[in-house]
């Protein structure tokens, strides 16, 4: 048997796990784009524009696509920032809190099904496992920068 790389076994799990969502998002007339973006604004606040793609990991041309179409189907609405005149505040609306309570609601059924599935010690490896790989990535272990002098 071809041994399985730690980078497959994560692309092709997050790909299964992204057509699960996918599939589910269609039932809501959604995408999970669209869910991810509602579970990443602030439902009290609202969240600045400027802090959602970081916090998301989007380019923001692709957010700015999202936010357009959800924008057009009246999930936000877009205010300025009481505290920066030049920012936007993404807020969601009466019909963005339904469907992100839509959203939440599905990611925690997910959650419950794994928890009810693997013991909350493998859980826990699984989740330190994920912190390593983070760190390694982000202290630049894994493939480092070469300086020139």
């Amino acid at each position: 048997m071809k041994e399985v790389t730690i980078d497959y076994a994560l692309r092709a799990t997050w790909q299964a796990v992204a057509r699960m969502y996918n599939e589910e998002a269609k039932s809501f007339g959604s995408t999970m784009a669209v869910g991810f973006t509602l579970l990443s604004i602030d439902p009290k606040t609202g969240t600045p524009s400027t802090a959602l793609g970081p916090k998301m990991g989007m380019e923001a041309t692709s957010l700015s696509r999202i936010l357009k179409s959800m924008e057009e189907k009246g999930l936000i609405e877009r205010k300025p920032n009481p505290n920066d005149g030049r920012g936007v505040l993404i807020h969601l609306t009466d019909f963005g809190l339904e469907k992100r309570k839509d959203s939440k609601d599905v990611v925690l059924r997910f959650n419950e099904m794994v928890k009810e599935n693997v013991s909350q010690e493998k859980l826990d490896h699984f989740f330190e496992v994920m912190e390593t790989i983070n760190n390694l990535i982000a202290e630049k272990k894994i493939h480092p920068i070469e300086t020139t002098d």
